[in-house]
């Protein structure tokens, strides 16, 4: 029973680590360019999660709330970022990301002050028994839903529509699909919207999870979400989203029974380093 209890919480992680690292992995995809100001949109997702939802009592308001404007407000950070650097080398625009998002945890702490904010009344806590003897609270067994539909939803757009195929073509070479009638601007925004949403949606669902968002919440998932899209493979999607699902349960059992001697983080970053040191490329490295 404690084995199921272990993989259904690392399943848990690993949906939210495959939210945070989507949208990295696209950006990389498309740009060569680690995106590390992503973290501040996870944390943006959590703070308009928690002050939607304190307004208006709707969760689900919330969610979609955080959604859209995280997205919208990831499309803006391809414009006023990244666009004015895509001719200079990707450092530059590296130095000029991660600036942003140390500016944006100081951001946050000035306007939502420096201990964080809570739910007045946090949704979703009803305890759902899934199996004999193991329940989950409702928050829990949405944010496995939210991230399989989301990302379910994203690998049918990528193979069935054209806009999907245009993004893929993209891709792998952003000059050949120009030249054969792709509108890259449109696919980059339209990776940075999906990409930076999913994030919103994680943040939303971690403040929720652990009733608090405060300015630095997403520096531990950024460093993670970093690790995976270089252990997933720099630019593959699966390779990614299987990354993060592994880590999620190497935590679970790792907490259990190296807990003693490492915690949480140090065992995800012995596991990442380890695997690194075995395949550095890479599980699912692109030619």
């Amino acid at each position: 029973m404690l084995f199921v209890d272990l993989c259904i919480q690392g399943v848990i992680q690993g949906a939210i680590y495959a939210l945070i690292a989507l949208g990295l992995t696209l950006v990389y995809g498309l740009l060569r360019i680690l995106h590390v100001a992503h973290a501040a949109l996870f944390t943006l997702g959590g703070y308009i999660g928690v002050l939607v939802t304190n307004g208006s009592g709707s969760f689900l308001l919330a969610l979609m709330t955080a959604m859209l404007v995280v997205g919208v407000v990831g499309m803006s950070s391809y414009t006023i970022i990244y666009k004015p650097l895509l001719n200079r080398t990707p450092l530059i625009a590296l130095i000029a990301s991660i600036g942003i998002f140390i500016a944006s945890e100081e951001l946050f702490r000035i306007f939502f002050g420096a201990y964080g904010l809570s739910y007045v009344s946090p949704p979703l806590q009803v305890q759902i028994e899934i199996l004999p003897g193991i329940s989950l609270s409702q928050a829990r067994v949405l944010v496995v839903i939210l991230a399989v539909g989301l990302l379910s939803g994203v690998g049918w757009l990528a193979i069935n529509t054209r806009m999907g195929i245009a993004a893929r073509a993209t891709v792998v070479d952003p000059q050949i699909a120009a030249s054969s009638g792709v509108n890259v601007e449109i696919i980059r925004y339209g990776s940075f919207f999906i990409g930076s949403a999913f994030a919103g949606a994680a943040g939303v669902m971690v403040s929720l999870l652990n009733n608090l968002v405060e300015p630095t919440m997403g520096s531990v998932p950024s460093y993670k979400a970093l690790a995976i899209i270089v252990l997933g493979g720099l630019g593959s999607v699966r390779g990614a989203l299987i990354a993060s699902l592994a880590l999620g349960i190497i935590e679970s059992f790792g907490t259990i029974y190296v807990g003693h001697l490492l915690d949480r983080d140090s065992i995800a970053f012995a596991f990442l380093i380890m695997v690194l040191m075995v395949r550095p490329q890479g599980l699912l490295a692109r030619g």
